[in-house]
This record gives C-alpha cells, structure tokens and sequence, in this order.
C-alpha cells in the first residue's frame, strides 16, 4: 500500500478502526510539493479499501495546516512547463480532491493553524472540519493571478456555505478568522489549538464506530445528489436504502436495541 510516503507521516490505530495523515513540512508551513500531492493521490484512493480503516483524519505538523503549493518547489518551477505540462499538473491537483470525495471513508480535517490556497480546498474536501481558534483560512489563488475556481473549489465552497460567500472568498482571495469561518458553516467546530487533534480524534473515532458501508453510501449520496432532480434523488436514495437494509449491520441495530446494548457494526 503507498503509504509508507516520505511527505507526511501516516498512523493507524487497529482499536478504533482511524487513520491520521499528518503532512510534515513545518518549516514551510506544509506547502505542497509535486511529489506531496502525487503521494496524498495514491494515499486516499488506497484508504478507500484498506482493511481496518474505518475513519481517516488529515492534520499538519507545526503551526500551519498547509500554506498550499510550494513557492520554490512548484510555483517556480512551472514557469518551464508548456501547455500539456501545467495541464498535467493541474489535473494532479484535481486528482487530490477527486481521490479524497471518492474515498468511502469519513475524513476528518483537524485544521491546526493556517489553511491556505490549496491547502484550503483540501480542508473543504474533508467531510466534517474541526479547527483551532488560530485556523485563518483564504482561498489565496487570484492573489497570484490564478482562477478562484482551483482543484474544485467551485463545486465544493457553494454547497459548504453557499454562492454568496463562496463568491466572496474565490473572488477576494482574503483570509477569514476562524471565528468568521465557523459563523457562515465552514467549519464544523472551533476549539484552543492544544485541542484541536484531540476534538478530531474524538469524532473520527465515533465515526469508526459506525456502520462504515451505510456512512460510504451517504458520503457517495452527498456527492452524487448535486447533479439530480428531486424525483432523481429519491429513486436514489430508495435504492440505496433498500440495499443498507440488507446489510448485516441493519439486522445488528435491530438485535441490539432489542436487547438494550450498543450495536456493534462492522
């Protein structure tokens, strides 16, 4: 499996079923390089199956959860690229995002400072984001000229907060406290930064406690119903729910509350 990665640092506990990802750059701030993002591709499609996984949390070392690409590593380097190298690459960004929406698997942002320009967009592609009061974050990219509308961004942003300050933050570029963040529905929580990891974990680990085939599905559900009509996304979800229903974790929570204990899902 691509996780004994040289970007970041990776840890799975086989008693609560979570995995952390924490990237490992503190002296840059977390920035992304080319390989970082190759490395968290490959990672998160790997998560979506490994066996014992059942929760993910993403998390920076040092003050910043990531600054975003990497001045000297990538924004320079660029420069040399012709067309069908910065499409490449830009498609490798995207692949991040694409990898992390697909994998079954809740994630789990714990935002431990800093969340800017790419790193901001993975924050938003997580599933529930947990910061510390120190957790500004902008989505940096027309500030170097680029389009706000970067690794998804566009698709993301207005379904977490809606257009209106989705527009505000792609087009401004301008950073917003975390305060700010948690009042228009960006982050989930705000807690002290010495908290931060520990509030994470907490959550992730009830996530894993859960019925994991159920949560992929609602995650799958979340990301799909977007694009469809009312009567669409209702034959859906019957669908769906029919297929859970079958499931053994279903015939659990029945046996459980029946004989008043907790389920036990697998």
């Amino acid at each position: 499996m691509p996780l004994a990665s040289k970007s970041f640092l990776y840890q799975s506990d086989a008693r609560t079923g979570v995995a952390t990802i924490t990237l490992n750059r503190p002296d840059r701030l977390n920035a992304l390089t080319f390989d970082v993002y190759r490395e968290l591709r490959d990672a998160f499609r790997a998560l979506d199956t490994e066996p014992g996984v059942r929760a993910v949390i993403i998390t920076g070392a040092g003050r910043a959860f990531c600054s975003g690409g990497d001045v000297e590593d990538i924004i320079g380097a660029l420069f040399a690229r012709d067309d069908a190298g910065l499409l490449e690459f830009t498609r490798l960004t995207c692949d991040v995002i694409l990898a992390m929406r697909q994998c079954r698997r809740p994630i789990v942002g714990a935002l431990n400072g800093t969340v800017a320009g790419a790193g901001a967009v993975i924050a938003a592609a997580c599933d529930v984001r947990i910061a510390a009061d120190s957790a500004k974050i902008a989505f940096l990219f027309t500030k170097v000229g680029l389009s706000g509308a970067d690794m998804g961004a566009a698709w993301l942003l207005p379904r977490l907060i809606g257009l209106s300050y989705a527009t505000e933050l792609l087009m401004t570029g301008d950073f917003i406290d975390a305060p700010t963040a948690l009042r228009i529905g960006l982050y989930n929580r705000v807690v002290p930064a010495a908290n931060v990891l520990g509030e994470a974990r907490g959550f992730a680990e009830k996530l894993a406690q859960g019925p994991s085939v159920a949560l992929g599905v609602t995650k799958d559900a979340l990301n799909r119903e977007a694009h469809m009509d009312l009567a669409a996304a209702l034959e859906a979800e019957a669908q769906a729910q029919a297929a859970c229903m079958r499931s053994a974790n279903f015939r659990e929570a029945y046996e459980a509350f029946k004989a008043k204990r907790t389920p036990k899902f697998v």
